[in-house]
Protein backbone atom coordinates (compact mmCIF):
# COMPACT_ATOMS: atom_id res chain seq x y z
CA UNK A 1 0.00 0.00 0.00
CA UNK A 2 1.39 3.53 -0.94
CA UNK A 3 2.19 5.86 1.79
CA UNK A 4 -0.13 9.24 1.59
CA UNK A 5 2.43 12.44 2.00
CA UNK A 6 0.98 15.70 1.90
CA UNK A 7 2.40 18.78 0.17
CA UNK A 8 1.51 22.74 -0.42
CA UNK A 9 2.98 25.11 -3.56
CA UNK A 10 2.75 28.51 -3.58
CA UNK A 11 2.21 30.52 -6.43
CA UNK A 12 3.55 33.67 -6.29
CA UNK A 13 2.49 36.15 -8.45
CA UNK A 14 4.74 39.58 -9.00
CA UNK A 15 4.07 42.24 -11.32
CA UNK A 16 1.55 39.60 -13.43
CA UNK A 17 4.03 37.02 -13.36
CA UNK A 18 4.21 33.56 -11.34
CA UNK A 19 7.47 32.48 -9.91
CA UNK A 20 8.66 28.79 -10.96
CA UNK A 21 11.16 26.72 -9.84
CA UNK A 22 13.60 23.64 -10.53
CA UNK A 23 13.99 20.59 -8.76
CA UNK A 24 17.93 20.09 -8.48
CA UNK A 25 19.24 17.29 -10.97
CA UNK A 26 19.84 14.90 -7.53
CA UNK A 27 15.86 15.04 -6.78
CA UNK A 28 13.22 13.13 -6.86
CA UNK A 29 12.15 14.06 -10.62
CA UNK A 30 15.34 15.78 -10.54
CA UNK A 31 15.48 19.23 -13.30
CA UNK A 32 11.12 19.12 -13.45
CA UNK A 33 9.60 22.51 -12.63
CA UNK A 34 7.24 23.38 -9.90
CA UNK A 35 5.85 25.93 -7.07
CA UNK A 36 8.04 26.38 -4.29
CA UNK A 37 6.72 24.76 -1.13
CA UNK A 38 7.14 21.76 1.01
CA UNK A 39 5.54 18.64 3.24
CA UNK A 40 3.27 19.58 5.57
CA UNK A 41 4.55 19.00 8.99
CA UNK A 42 2.45 17.65 11.70
CA UNK A 43 0.92 20.06 13.85
CA UNK A 44 0.75 22.66 10.62
CA UNK A 45 -1.62 24.23 8.61
CA UNK A 46 -1.46 23.72 4.96
CA UNK A 47 -1.10 27.80 4.94
CA UNK A 48 1.68 27.90 8.25
CA UNK A 49 3.83 25.01 6.07
CA UNK A 50 3.93 26.62 3.14
CA UNK A 51 5.00 30.03 4.47
CA UNK A 52 7.41 28.33 6.48
CA UNK A 53 8.72 25.96 2.90
CA UNK A 54 9.19 29.55 0.88
CA UNK A 55 11.01 31.02 3.76
CA UNK A 56 13.45 28.22 4.10
CA UNK A 57 13.16 27.14 0.17
CA UNK A 58 14.09 31.13 -1.49
CA UNK A 59 13.98 32.96 1.35
CA UNK A 60 10.87 35.30 0.99
CA UNK A 61 7.93 36.25 3.19
CA UNK A 62 4.74 35.75 1.36
CA UNK A 63 0.95 36.01 2.10
CA UNK A 64 -1.24 32.99 1.57
CA UNK A 65 -3.79 34.38 -0.30
CA UNK A 66 -6.69 30.89 -0.59
CA UNK A 67 -6.24 27.78 -2.13
CA UNK A 68 -6.41 27.40 -5.89
CA UNK A 69 -5.95 23.80 -6.69
CA UNK A 70 -5.65 20.32 -5.62
CA UNK A 71 -4.23 17.41 -6.57
CA UNK A 72 -3.61 13.90 -5.87
CA UNK A 73 -0.49 12.17 -8.21
CA UNK A 74 0.90 7.90 -7.55
CA UNK A 75 4.52 8.97 -7.16
CA UNK A 76 6.09 5.32 -7.50
CA UNK A 77 7.48 6.22 -3.86
CA UNK A 78 3.86 7.46 -2.67
CA UNK A 79 0.46 9.16 -3.33
CA UNK A 80 1.51 12.61 -3.32
CA UNK A 81 -1.67 15.26 -2.38
CA UNK A 82 -0.52 18.70 -3.41
CA UNK A 83 -2.71 21.43 -2.50
CA UNK A 84 -1.36 24.96 -4.39
CA UNK A 85 -1.78 28.30 -3.10
CA UNK A 86 -2.24 31.80 -4.92
CA UNK A 87 0.52 33.83 -2.65
CA UNK A 88 1.36 37.34 -2.86
CA UNK A 89 5.60 38.66 -2.10
CA UNK A 90 5.48 40.41 0.78
CA UNK A 91 9.26 40.94 1.52
CA UNK A 92 12.50 39.97 0.15
CA UNK A 93 13.90 38.42 -3.34
CA UNK A 94 14.17 34.53 -3.93
CA UNK A 95 17.67 33.17 -3.41
CA UNK A 96 17.80 29.82 -4.95
CA UNK A 97 19.06 27.18 -1.59
CA UNK A 98 17.27 23.97 -2.46
CA UNK A 99 16.16 24.44 -6.65
CA UNK A 100 18.73 24.96 -9.22
CA UNK A 101 17.41 27.62 -11.43
CA UNK A 102 13.56 29.97 -11.38
CA UNK A 103 11.99 31.76 -13.56
CA UNK A 104 8.97 34.87 -13.43
CA UNK A 105 6.67 33.69 -16.18
CA UNK A 106 3.44 34.77 -17.70
CA UNK A 107 0.77 32.04 -17.81
CA UNK A 108 1.15 31.23 -21.47
CA UNK A 109 5.35 30.53 -20.68
CA UNK A 110 4.54 28.51 -18.43
CA UNK A 111 3.84 25.02 -20.40
CA UNK A 112 7.25 25.23 -22.11
CA UNK A 113 8.80 23.92 -18.83
CA UNK A 114 8.71 20.43 -18.16
CA UNK A 115 6.22 20.50 -14.93
CA UNK A 116 6.55 17.67 -12.20
CA UNK A 117 3.28 15.75 -12.66
CA UNK A 118 1.62 16.53 -9.25
CA UNK A 119 2.22 20.61 -10.36
CA UNK A 120 1.12 19.79 -14.01
CA UNK A 121 -2.72 20.35 -13.51
CA UNK A 122 -2.47 23.81 -11.50
CA UNK A 123 -0.31 24.91 -14.34
CA UNK A 124 -2.94 24.10 -16.63
CA UNK A 125 -5.54 25.86 -14.48
CA UNK A 126 -3.95 28.76 -14.49
CA UNK A 127 -3.79 28.52 -18.38
CA UNK A 128 -7.24 28.53 -17.93
CA UNK A 129 -7.63 30.77 -15.65
CA UNK A 130 -6.22 33.73 -17.74
CA UNK A 131 -7.11 32.69 -21.15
Amino acid sequence: MQKDIHVVGAIIQKNGKILCVQRADSAVNGADWEFPGGKIEPGETPEQALIREVQEEIGCEITVTEAFDHTVYAYEFANVHLTCFLCELVAGEPILHVHQAMKWLDTSEMLHLKWSPANLPAVEKLQKKDA
